[in-house]
């Protein structure tokens, strides 16, 4: 089976949405340095008019699969991540693929849109244990200008460029405006008590699955919402669902120590007493999360400024808190 054309060094990521497994890959140097890369939109079948059918048609259907990293998606701009593997599990390393959007079937399309390739390692000083293991998740693919105009399901397509030529295959259909309770960009942000390493007498294994424990529980989200710019991370390394979560803590960690002065910094679990049988924490539910992991980035005013769903690297949530401290003057 060919592969998709590689223009950088690629690792193995598997990330999954509510069970829902992605394989993607990235470029990363062994120090952890993030980078990223993206191809050019000339490299993709352009649009000229035709339908998505159209352009969905106009091409062999692809060996791959391509599979969305999150569930919500709203009117505007959105922030689209996925993954791409084989029919039988096998992660692709080095895919260049772009995104194609549209309403109904007889609407313009939006595309081609290609995708970034983002690396999920850290300088080995912030990895946890187990970190990097074999089929552990290292990367992930996101395209940042996915426009929705309109609340419903939108049609979406993937082309992956392979060395016999592009490939094109379906993606699940985004639903734009289904989790509507999800605390939303320019709003206050939800005023939860985060458990600190005080409130458990240092016992941190009671508030972080993580191994070690992450150095994220020293303030309670309530004591600096509204007064500093915070960082809120919610996932859960042990327990994830999506299997990126020990991978983003680590890169939280990591952009505190390098870019975060100034900025508050909490890494919230998910589940009720770290059991997923006792479902979500009233944190997650005060937030509205139907997936995980998340990061909200809020200003000082308590207001959300940016949030991811799914995956992130150092080199997006570093952009992301250097955006929240020059919002905030600093």
């Amino acid at each position: 089976m060919p592969h998709p054309k590689a223009n950088i060094r690629a690792g193995l990521v598997a990330l999954a949405v509510l069970g829902s497994v992605f394989l993607a890959a990235c470029a990363g140097s062994d120090d952890g340095v993030s980078t990223s890369s993206t191809p050019p939109a000339s490299d993709f079948p352009k649009v000229e008019g035709r339908t998505i059918e159209e352009v969905f048609a106009s091409e062999p259907e692809s060996k791959y699969v391509v599979s969305p990293a999150g569930l919500t998606f709203e009117r505007g701009t959105n922030r689209y991540a996925f993954g791409v593997f084989e029919l039988d599990g096998t992660p692709v390393d080095d895919a260049e693929v772009a995104l194609y959007f549209a309403k109904s079937p007889n609407s313009p399309v939006q595309g081609p849109l290609p995708a970034t390739v983002g690396s999920l390692e850290t300088k080995p000083a912030y990895r946890a244990k187990g970190a990097g293991a074999p089929g552990e998740p290292r990367s992930y693919y996101r395209v940042d200008g996915v426009e929705f105009d309109r609340s419903g399901p939108w049609l979406a397509i993937a082309i992956v460029n392979a060395d016999d030529g592009p490939q094109a295959t379906r993606l699940p259909s985004p639903v734009v405006g289904k989790f509507p309770l999800v605390a939303a960009v320019g709003s206050k942000a939800p005023v939860i008590s985060t458990p600190t390493a005080d409130s458990v007498g240092g016992d941190l294994s009671k508030i972080d699955t993580r191994q070690p424990p992450s150095t994220l529980h020293g303030t309670d989200f309530q004591d600096v919402v509204g007064k500093k710019p915070v960082v809120l991370v919610f996932a859960t390394p042990a327990f994830c669902q999506s299997r990126v979560c020990g991978p983003v803590v680590d890169a939280t960690e990591q952009v505190k120590d390098e870019v975060g002065d100034g900025v508050e910094f909490i890494h919230m679990e998910i589940y009720e007493d770290n059991d997923p049988g006792k479902g979500f924490r009233p944190q997650v539910q005060a937030f509205g999360l139907p997936t995980e992991p998340w990061v909200f980035l809020i200003g000082s005013d308590g207001r959300i400024q940016q949030r991811l769903e799914g995956a992130f690297g150092v080199e997006e949530l570093s952009a992301a808190v250097e955006r929240l401290k020059r919002s905030e003057g600093t």
